[in-house]
């Protein structure tokens, strides 16, 4: 069943977000004063994966005041292709260069009953380290976790960004079993 959208009208704009309130009509006929937020640009991340090791950075997210493990993830900057995306944000966060090639993961839309947010998730097997991260402020450590140890680290609540969780449960999902 589509929901229609018969109008719109802003209520705030910048050049991060776009919030707009919508009347949109259900199936049913009801109409919802819903509300929409608009991203500027969509984001790429990067699961560098090594001898059964992943690497990761420890921040804090200001908004939660909360930690957390994450996967390198940023905004794709208008006509960059989001794998040249990914591969910045990783050197960048991380002070390692992954290595080429990298392939896709997973595509994500993170909430997209309100917003447009798309993430483009791509998988590297071995990174070289070339120094310290060109971004130091984005977190206070950066280290290879094991992937044995991601489910204790969700439950410890330890790792709860929608991006990295997706990531990281995919790569545990079709991780190739001993045989």
């Amino acid at each position: 069943m589509r929901w229609i959208i018969h109008s719109e009208r802003d209520l705030y704009r910048d050049q991060w977000v776009h919030v707009a309130s919508a009347d949109v009509e259900l199936p049913d006929g009801r109409h919802l004063d819903h509300r929409i937020i608009r991203t500027a640009a969509p984001g790429a991340g990067l699961a560098v994966v090594s001898d059964n090791k992943v690497l990761l950075i420890w921040r804090h997210r200001f908004i939660t005041d909360t930690w957390g493990w994450e996967i390198p993830h940023g905004s794709i900057r208008p006509g960059e292709d989001p794998a040249d995306a990914a591969l910045r944000e990783a050197e960048e966060e991380t002070g390692w260069r992954p290595e080429r090639p990298i392939q896709p993961l997973v595509y994500s839309q993170p909430s997209p009953g309100l917003m447009t947010s798309e993430h483009h998730i791509f998988k590297a097997n071995a990174a070289v380290y070339i120094g310290p991260p060109k971004d130091g402020f984005e977190s206070d450590k950066v280290e290879w976790v094991p992937l044995a140890d991601i489910p204790e680290l969700i439950i410890k609540k330890q790792i709860v960004a929608g991006t990295t969780l997706v990531a990281l449960l995919f790569l545990l999902a079709h991780r190739p079993t001993a045989g």
